[in-house]
Formats: C-alpha cells, sequence, structure tokens
C-alpha cells in the first residue's frame, strides 16, 4: 500500500491520481505541498468509525465522523483525542444556534497531556477560496469552529502571551448531502498555530443537494 503512495505522492500529481481504485483516499494539502493519504483500516469504537489514513512518509491521521482524533509522524502530533457525542452533521447542519462543546487531547513535542478545548460549532457560508477541488463548495454545507479564549489567567505566574495551544485558527467542515446520506468531504484543520493542513476525500464525493 504503502510503496504505492510513493510513487505518486508528495507532488503535484497527488492532486489528481488514483494509484489503485480498490482503496479509498484523502487528498491532503500542506502550505501548497499534496499528498495522498491511503485509508488503512477503520478502528471501531463506541462513538463511531474511527478511520486511520496512511501516508508515504508513514503519517498517520485517525478521523472519526469527519473530525481529528489523531495526527502522528507530523511535527506536531495530537494523541489521546477525546470528543463526546455530539449531533449527526445532518442535524447540525438544520441548527442556527452554535453547538458548544469540548475536545481533549494530548500534544507532542513538549509532553503536554489533558489540554481542554472549548469549541463553538456553526453553519457558515461556502469559502470564497478553499483547497477543495471537483466540487462546487456551493453545492455543500460548510461549518466553522473556533476555540473559545481560555479564562483570563492573574497572579505572579500569569502569561502575558496565550499559548499556541489555546490559540488554533478556525477549523472548517465541508458535508455532502447524498441520496439521504451526510458526508463530512473536506476539513481543513490546525495541529498548532503554524501547522495548518486541509483534506479531501478522493476520488470526489459529489453532493446532490446544497444545504438544507
Amino acid at each position: 500500500m504503502l510503496q504505492t503512495l510513493r510513487s505518486v505522492a508528495p507532488g503535484d500529481d497527488a492532486a489528481r491520481a488514483i494509484p489503485n481504485p480498490n482503496f479509498q483516499y484523502l487528498r491532503v494539502t500542506v502550505d501548497g505541498r499534496l499528498a495522498l493519504f491511503v485509508l488503512g483500516y477503520i478502528d471501531p469504537h463506541p462513538l463511531g468509525p474511527v478511520e486511520v489514513w496512511y501516508s508515504a512518509e508513514k503519517e498517520v491521521l485517525r478521523l472519526q465522523n469527519g473530525r481529528l482524533v489523531g495526527a502522528t509522524g507530523s511535527p506536531t502530533e495530537w494523541q489521546g483525542v477525546d470528543i463526546p457525542l455530539l449531533p449527526a452533521w445532518a442535524t447540525l447542519a438544520r441548527t442556527t444556534e452554535p453547538l458548544q462543546w469540548t475536545r481533549t487531547r494530548d500534544v507532542m513535542p513538549g509532553y503536554r497531556f489533558g489540554l481542554r478545548d472549548a469549541l463553538s460549532l456553526r453553519v457558515t457560508a461556502a469559502p470564497d477560496k478553499s483547497a477543495l477541488l471537483g466540487i462546487t463548495p456551493q453545492s455543500l454545507v460548510w461549518f466553522e469552529e473556533r476555540m473559545q479564549p481560555p479564562p483570563t489567567a492573574t497572579g505572579v505566574f500569569s502569561t502575558l502571551n496565550p499559548s499556541d495551544d489555546n490559540n488554533l485558527p478556525v477549523a472548517r467542515y465541508a458535508l455532502a448531502l447524498r441520496d439521504g446520506k451526510s458526508t463530512i468531504v473536506y476539513g481543513e484543520q490546525c495541529l498548532s498555530a503554524r501547522l495548518c493542513f486541509s483534506w479531501q476525500r478522493w476520488p470526489v464525493v459529489q453532493s446532490s443537494a446544497g444545504p438544507q
């Protein structure tokens, strides 16, 4: 599987290549560089199956219901990511109020364990610019997810500058609705304030309807 990926990734050819139609892929973009990740296996989980994706360089992304629950082999790693049971994406697409929820994660290097992220998720308009390829953005339902600032620290040992861990850029998700099913087909995520990437299910998963 990894040998197949090495023949096309990273590089521009990864933008449209499908090295083996028997596998499923993610088209990943980092700072304008492209690579394909292949679905290695699906790990059962009480809150939904976890997809485990591998790059040719043995980087690993774990996605659960379209959300990142693990990243290893990258300069910043997320491990031990814990998310609660959340409403289905199709339900969230019909909700006008933001969803407030909390994520827990461990970050390496630096051994930062049990970081708690207060997050706010809401439906938003299709962006003017993204790495999405082969799909009309307006045919998808878009979400943005923002970190809520932590309480201001006080006292002698308080810090004047917020940690990168508490200051991640906005994440985005794009939901495709097709034949009564909903799938997150595109996402934008930052592992740190300076390490961001986008991913898209590949080949293209089209949507048969716009926002409901």
